[in-house]
C-alpha cells in the first residue's frame, strides 16, 4: 500500500495530503471529474466530506464508489444548483448546521455550452462558474469563521488569462461567445477569490481564501465540445486526468499555503504534473476590475457580505 506521508520535494500530490479527522468540506461539483477525485482522497484521509451536486442519483452514486475503496468514509449529499439561487442559499442553510466546516472547495462549473441561462436571467456561465460560487461563498462565510484556519478554494483556469469581462453586456442579450464567455467567467473566479482575501484580510477574518486551477485535465467538463471530447483520453496521457486535476484543490484546502495564492501544476507550461504556486495574468490582480466585480457581484446576486474594502491591504 501506498505511504500517505510520502513527501514530493517539487511539488504537491494526493500522497501529501495530512490527516483530516474531524474536518469537513463542501465540495461542489463532487460527483465527477476532479471534484469526484478530491472528495474520495478527503474522505480517504478521514474527513467528512458534503458532496454538493445538483443530482441526488449521482452523488449517491459516486457515495457508493467511494466507499468501495473508503468503506468508513463520512460522506453525505448536498443538494445544490448554481443555476437558482434560491438552491444556493437553501444549500448555504443547510450546510450551516455541520458542527464545523473547514473548507469549502468551489470546483463546479460549466464549459463553453451553447447560450443558455440561469432561473434568474444570468448567462450560464458566468451565472454558475462565477456568480453561484460568489453567493455559495458570502452565504457561509460567517459558518467558516466559526473555525479556525478554515479556508475558501476556487477554482479558476488556465483560460483566465485570456478573460476580458463585457461590462456592458454581462447576461449576453448583445452577443454570446461561448469561448469568451468561459474565459471572462474564469477571470472573474480569479478576480474574486483575489478580492475576496484583501477583503478577509483587512476585516481580520480567520478565513483564508485561496486559488486554484487543474491544468488541462480529462473530464467531462468539455461536454458541450462535440468532437473535440474525443482528444479527451489523449488528453489523460499527454496531459492531467481527473485525479492528477485535484492535486492543486487538495493543495489549497489542505497544504501549507499563502493566503490569496493561487496553486496548479508546475509541470509542462503549468498544464500538468505535481502541484505547487502557479502564475496570473496580471489583470488577475487588478484591483480596480476586483472591486468592481465585487460590486457588480453584489448587485446581481442581491448578497451582500459586508466585508470592507481597504487599500492598505495587497495580495
Amino acid at each position: 500500500m501506498r505511504s500517505h506521508s510520502k513527501k514530493h520535494t517539487n511539488g504537491f500530490t494526493a500522497a501529501d495530503v495530512p490527516d483530516q479527522k474531524g474536518k469537513c468540506f463542501i465540495v461542489t461539483g463532487a460527483n465527477t471529474g476532479t471534484g469526484f477525485e478530491i472528495s474520495r482522497v478527503l474522505a480517504a484521509r478521514g474527513a467528512r466530506v458534503l458532496l454538493a451536486c445538483r443530482n441526488q442519483a449521482k452523488a449517491e452514486e459516486a457515495i457508493t464508489r467511494i466507499k468501495k475503496t473508503s468503506p468508513r468514509a463520512d460522506l453525505a449529499f448536498l443538494p445544490l444548483d448554481f443555476e437558482d439561487l434560491k438552491s444556493v442559499r437553501a444549500a448555504a442553510e443547510r450546510a450551516s448546521r455541520e458542527p464545523r466546516i473547514d473548507a469549502l472547495i468551489n470546483n463546479a462549473g460549466v464549459m463553453f455550452p451553447p447560450l443558455q441561462r440561469t432561473k434568474q436571467g444570468f448567462e450560464l456561465q458566468f451565472g454558475v462558474n462565477h456568480l453561484g460560487c460568489f453567493a455559495l461563498t458570502v452565504l457561509l462565510l460567517p459558518k467558516l469563521a466559526q473555525t479556525s484556519g478554515s479556508r475558501v478554494v476556487v477554482t479558476s483556469s488556465i483560460a483566465h488569462r485570456k478573460g476580458k469581462i463585457d461590462w456592458d453586456d454581462l447576461n449576453a442579450e448583445k452577443g454570446y461567445d461561448k469561448t469568451k464567455r468561459y474565459d471572462a467567467s474564469k477571470l472573474a473566479n480569479a478576480l474574486f477569490f483575489f478580492e475576496l482575501d484583501r477583503r478577509l484580510r483587512a476585516s481580520g477574518s480567520p478565513v483564508t481564501a485561496v486559488g486554484c486551477h487543474p491544468g488541462i485535465a480529462a473530464t467531462n467538463l468539455g461536454r458541450h465540445m462535440g468532437p473535440a471530447q474525443l482528444i479527451g483520453p489523449l488528453v489523460g496521457v499527454l496531459l492531467n486526468n481527473a485525479a492528477r486535476g485535484a492535486w492543486p484543490a487538495l493543495q489549497a484546502a489542505t497544504g501549507n499555503i499563502k493566503p490569496g495564492a493561487y496553486y496548479g501544476p508546475i509541470g509542462f507550461g503549468g498544464v500538468r504534473g505535481v502541484s505547487g504556486e502557479a502564475s496570473r495574468a496580471a489583470h488577475a490582480q487588478d484591483p480596480a476590475l476586483a472591486q468592481r466585480l465585487w460590486d457588480v457581484s453584489v448587485a446581481m446576486t442581491g448578497i451582500d457580505p459586508g466585508l470592507s474594502p481597504c487599500d492598505m491591504i495587497r495580495g
